[in-house]
């Protein structure tokens, strides 16, 4: 059977990220297809002969970083050094006794794992230091064989040997709103072109990043494929009754069906989120508005009127409910209990949380920044995500007109239909087909 592995760097974090959950997407939708699936991942813990105890590194619990010794740091350098030298990940096969942590979505689909100690760590070290990628190899052992493509799902310093790789590029904003990021520019721009010239095929998931990379990367049209991205929710999750999720928002929450407006995702600065508490506030409404979403990085400026407000306290302070994480079942039910979901980010690779509340049957308002009205199409209230006055006007609109509402959330549904996990799965195929692979 042809084998996709892909790379375990955003599955691993503790809490979900838009890569993961694309991550998970992939690997669900190629099986389907009839590829064998695997993960390659970057614990801390070395290689042990006990299959269960390297099974378990990939899931252990975080420990606080410690201060190195001089032995310690002399060894990270080496480390660091040679990683350009090359990699080998030796194979874990799921026992089936490790219970991965729900939170970040459970174990992912996949046949079998491969790890590398601290691989992404060294890579990225290497790569900031010295400019070198790292490449890797598959361990061969007798019923581990390496796998027939290597996709990575992020722009990392890495490569295997011996097979086509393929790398999803979700976006460039730290070229195209670099105020909006801590990244070294130019070592991200570095990283961008070794990718763009090593790469076998670029995947990105939406016209405007296909666009970004031909332009800005250089790389030509036929090497750069739009698969754009699936929504694939549980079923579990969806097919609740109107009268349980109304039951748990009124229990969890104190909110009503359809009740509130909801903004998802971190706070950091394309999401947009200090306009949005500034419009919100402008438009008068008695509406709450639900935040969901943690601190990332540049949050300071827009968090400052919130932090204001919530010391003032007062009317204002109470419409506006803030949660820093939220389980991804209780957000499902959140989504679908929403007034209409607030997403007018500035830019975007894609945009999942207004796909997401799409499939939910939920009104959207967004945004004219990047590939978001590619995936919100005639289906959503579009504005300029840096006028406050139009982003006002458009939750005012929401707020008052329940035949909008209906109206987006029917619209909603259709637009949501192109992005299937059977349409997904189709240009999947598609794209490795372009490798020289196919499931056959």
């Amino acid at each position: 059977m042809t084998s996709i592995c892909i790379d375990g760097f955003n599955l691993a974090l503790p809490k979900g990220t838009g890569i993961a959950t694309y991550g998970r997407n992939l690997l669900d939708s190629a099986r389907t297809a009839g590829f064998g699936t695997q993960v390659l991942y970057g614990p801390t813990a070395r290689r042990r002969d006990d299959n269960l105890l390297n099974e378990t590194a990939l899931v252990d619990a975080e420990r606080a970083p410690q201060r190195l010794n001089r032995k310690q740091k002399v060894q990270r350098f080496a480390d660091t050094f040679t990683s350009r030298y090359g990699r080998t990940a030796h194979s874990i096969l799921p026992t089936g006794e490790v219970i991965w942590p729900a939170r970040s979505g459970g174990r992912p689909a996949a046949d079998r794992f491969w790890a590398a100690q601290d691989l992404f760590n060294r890579a990225n070290r290497c790569f900031a230091a010295y400019g070198k990628e790292t490449p890797v190899s598959f361990e061969a052992t007798t019923g581990a064989p390496a796998p027939d493509v290597m996709h990575w799902t992020a722009t990392l310093p890495l490569h295997a040997r011996g097979v086509p790789n393929i790398y999803t590029i979700h976006d460039l904003i730290p070229l195209r709103l670099p105020h909006t990021t801590m990244d070294d520019k130019a070592t991200y721009r570095a990283l961008c072109e070794s990718i763009a010239r090593r790469a076998d095929h670029i995947a990105v998931v939406s016209e405007t990043t296909r666009q970004d990379v031909i332009r800005l990367l250089g790389v030509a049209e036929d090497r750069v494929t739009n698969t754009y991205q699936a929504v694939s929710l549980p079923e579990k999750l969806t097919s609740r009754s109107q009268a349980d999720v109304t039951l748990e928002l009124e229990g969890v929450f104190n909110l009503g069906w359809k009740d509130y407006f909801l903004h998802f995702g971190a706070i950091e600065p394309k999401k947009n989120l200090g306009r949005v508490v500034e419009a919100y506030l402008g438009s008068g409404s008695q509406t709450p508005l639900v935040l969901i979403g943690g601190p990332a990085w540049l949050d300071e400026g827009e968090t400052a009127l919130l932090k204001q407000v919530k010391r003032d306290g007062g009317p204002s302070a109470d419409r506006i409910r803030q949660y820093e994480y939220m389980p991804f079942s209780m957000l499902i039910s959140l989504i679908r209990g929403a007034k209409a979901t607030l997403f007018p980010s500035l830019y975007e690779g894609f945009g999942l949380p207004v796909l997401e509340s799409m499939a939910l049957s939920t009104a959207v308002l967004t945004s004219t920044g990047g590939s978001l009205p590619e995936v919100a199409g005639d289906a959503a209230v579009i504005v300029d995500p840096y006028d406050v006055q139009a982003i006002t006007r458009g939750i005012q609109a929401l707020d008052a007109d329940e035949g909008l509402r209906l109206d987006l959330q029917a619209r909603g549904l259709l637009q949501a239909g192109k992005f299937t996990p059977e349409a997904y799965q189709t240009r999947l195929t598609d794209l490795y087909r372009k490798v020289g692979v196919s499931a056959a």
